[in-house]
């Protein structure tokens, strides 16, 4: 069976948005750019000729972006959680990804990017802590965490074992 693969839907940005993503993804990849047909562009919006559908792939991972018009938009329901090793790869990740995002969307690890995509940055170590048997530890540590808009990996460390 084949990977699942996420489908992000864009008004015009598709190509925009993949060639940002792969600019901040070290390993990553463009794929395929297919253009608009004559067929379905009253629907689209898109002329015919104009880029439709681009995939691309980051960290090994499938997407597709599609310019189907302004139809839908993105919103905070849906994220993509991104584990990070260390302080310095969570700093790399959330300062490129909210380079020109929305400011008031940044909160708890999340952010959403200019193109409306949202975004958890993470330590790796976070579904561990959320979830530890300990309840008052995940008390702690989810009390850190909602002081936070950029997770501080020293700052949840320290509310996890009660420092």
């Amino acid at each position: 069976m084949k990977p699942i693969r996420a489908n992000l839907w864009f008004d015009t940005q598709a190509e925009d948005a993949a060639r940002f993503y792969i600019s901040i993804f070290k390993d990553s990849k463009m794929g395929k750019i297919t253009l608009s047909p004559e067929a379905g562009h009253e629907i689209t919006n898109q002329p015919p000729g104009s880029v439709l559908i681009v995939t691309f792939e980051l960290n090994g991972q499938p997407f597709l972006a599609l310019n189907g018009g302004p139809n839908f938009t993105f919103s905070e329901a849906i994220s993509f959680e991104l584990p990070c090793k260390d302080q310095a790869e969570l700093d790399y990740y959330w300062d490129r990804l909210s380079d020109g995002g929305d400011p008031a969307a940044q909160q708890c690890g999340w952010l959403k990017d200019k193109f409306g995509v949202s975004w958890q940055v993470v330590p790796e170590n976070w579904e561990a802590m959320a979830t530890d048997p300990d309840q008052a530890k995940v008390e702690r540590v989810m009390s850190a965490m909602f002081e936070m808009k950029k997770l501080d990996f020293a700052g949840l460390q320290r509310a996890f074992d009660g420092a």
